[in-house]
């Protein structure tokens, strides 16, 4: 009989981790593109019949399903349709943060960012794309000495 519960008891616990390791990062739901910052405005939230688009970290989620936060008229639709790095890290939504430089923030700052881009975007919302800043050279071309690795303040082991 105590063995028969033991058994229950690990199937159910089994069950459950496997649940929530499940929800740990969600997987694109289509293939991954690359974004220009012309092509990311269109998924501003403004039309209804498009998806809506945040980038933090040169990373693009489709954060859609939280509209009442992210939609046309929503107290965070400031930050969709292009890359909002440093009003992430700053808890921001003053224009002038509105951009992926990071250049200034504090220690403080950078360590709010990382845990919002994983605690909150990489856990809730899937990854659709990327930053054509995040691999291009600024003329457009590629960058050949570009190494995920490398990135300051990110971790790609899971998104590359």
């Amino acid at each position: 009989m105590a063995t028969a519960r033991l058994c229950v008891l690990f199937v159910v616990l089994s069950t459950a981790l496997a649940e929530d390791f499940k929800l740990k990062y969600k997987p694109a739901t289509k293939p991954v593109r690359l974004f220009t910052e012309e092509e990311l405005k269109r998924y501003d939230g403004s039309k209804e019949e498009l998806p809506i688009y945040m980038a933090v970290k040169g990373v693009v989620f489709d954060v859609t399903k939280g509209k009442e936060f992210y939609g046309k008229d929503a107290p965070y639709n400031t930050l969709v349709g292009k890359d909002s790095t440093r009003a992430v890290a700053k808890m921001s939504l003053d224009p002038a943060d509105l951009t992926s430089d990071t250049t200034g923030l504090t220690e403080e700052q950078l360590k709010s960012l990382d845990s919002v881009f994983e605690g909150t975007y990489k856990t809730k919302y899937p990854i659709v794309g990327y930053t054509e800043s995040r691999i291009l050279n600024e003329d457009g071309s590629p960058n050949q000495d570009f190494k995920p690795e490398d990135q300051p303040h990110f971790q790609i082991k899971d998104e590359f």
